[in-house]
């Protein structure tokens, strides 16, 4: 529990930008496609450090890396908040990437060897559940914080968040000792297992289907007729821990390819539906809560499935693969992001869109690599 306490706080910083887009970019001067990137930068960011800060870090006791790590986040938020200008908020936004970097690989890995095997899905749902209950909690309220205080105070409020979980981690996690250092070569030699090469590309996929549409969601929200895209994300984030937790249980018991499989065919067809009603102005709250929780949903099943597929394939190297797995997630929400920049002045029917098909491209990898 107490690590899902610290991917909530990663998990709050990383998504929390959505729900105040349109009023940062008024207050940095900047339109809100170009405020959108602030995501891609994180994001990119996120996926080239992690694997270099598994390295790096791979001796250091676990429990002192995790607190750091929050630290670090905590600090970058308040660079965040106190930013003058766009430039100065995307270099915290690199230095926020850092801290997420180093925290949740490792908080996943150490999650999965102290669960028993048959339990690992589990143990592993519970960690990214933090990141869900995030979107459910965490990125609505900051939203919330922004109309009444400001889209700084939401930042800075998520700062003292992320050094309070640190606190905690430190009081509450045992002890736990690093790992071996091995050089980055070889640590990237297991890309080189036809098993692996299987799984990190449709995580990008995936997660690219997923956020396409989120990081712009206000807007997206306001074209199929929500006008309070506040509370249309707490239902997003309600489906998020719906999807998760029972991806974590359906993937003991049914395997990881019968979830993913359904989970981009629920994903396709939400965001399918969604794109639809933007296109042809059938505006309605009630379907649209519903194809957003079907969205939420689809999301968030891909994580624990994709990362028992990974730690099976490499056993011996789980905190590398899964954080070669977080490289992969980031990058996914770096290029959905991009791609939804892209496509915003089209319309929010073309941005939908553009998130289906990448979800069908998903699904057909995923029947495509089944085996592996």
């Amino acid at each position: 529990m107490v690590l899902a306490l610290g991917t909530f706080a990663v998990g709050t910083d990383a998504f929390v930008v959505a729900g105040f887009l349109p009023a940062m970019a008024r207050s940095l001067q900047v339109t809100e496609a170009i405020a959108g990137q602030s995501v891609t930068v994180f994001a990119v960011a996120y996926a080239v450090l992690s694997p270099i800060l598994a390295t790096v870090t791979a001796r250091a006791p676990r429990r002192t890396l995790l607190v750091a790590a929050l630290a670090v986040l905590g600090l970058a938020n308040l660079g965040s908040a106190l930013s003058p200008s766009f430039p100065m908020l995307l270099a915290t936004r690199v230095l926020a990437a850092a801290g997420a970097a180093a925290y949740t690989p490792n908080a996943g890995a150490v999650a999965a060897a102290l669960a028993r095997p048959e339990s690992r899905g589990r143990a592993l749902a519970t960690v990214v559940g933090g990141l869900t209950v995030a979107t459910a909690v965490g990125v609505p309220l900051g939203g919330l914080a922004s109309q009444w205080l400001g889209w700084r105070a939401a930042l800075a409020l998520v700062a003292g968040a992320c050094l309070a979980v640190g606190a905690g981690v430190l009081a509450i996690m045992p002890s736990l000792p690093g790992g071996p250092r091995v050089p980055l070569r070889v640590r990237l030699g297991v890309l080189r297992r036809p098993a692996v090469q299987a799984v990190l590309p449709l995580t990008v996929l995936g997660m690219g289907a997923s956020y396409t549409a989120y990081a712009y969601s206000v807007p997206a929200l306001n074209a199929v007729g929500v006008e309070k895209p506040a509370s249309m994300l707490f239902v997003y984030g309600l489906g998020a821990v719906i999807g998760n937790l029972a991806a974590g249980y359906t993937t003991d018991r049914w395997g990881a390819t019968r979830v993913l499989l359904g989970g981009y065919v629920v994903m396709a067809s939400s965001l399918g539906l969604l794109g639809v009603m933007a296109a042809t102005g059938l505006a309605s709250v009630g379907a649209a809560a519903i194809l957003v929780v079907g969205w939420g949903a689809s999301s968030w099943c891909q994580t624990p499935p994709q990362q028992h597929r990974l730690i099976a394939a490499a056993p011996q190297e789980a905190s590398l693969v899964v954080s070669l797995n977080s490289s992969a997630i980031y990058s996914g929400i770096g290029v959905g992001t991009l791609l939804g920049g892209l496509t915003l002045a089209r319309g929010a029917a073309l941005m939908y869109g553009a998130g289906a098909v990448l979800a069908l491209a998903a699904l057909v990898l995923a029947l495509l690599t089944r085996r592996s």
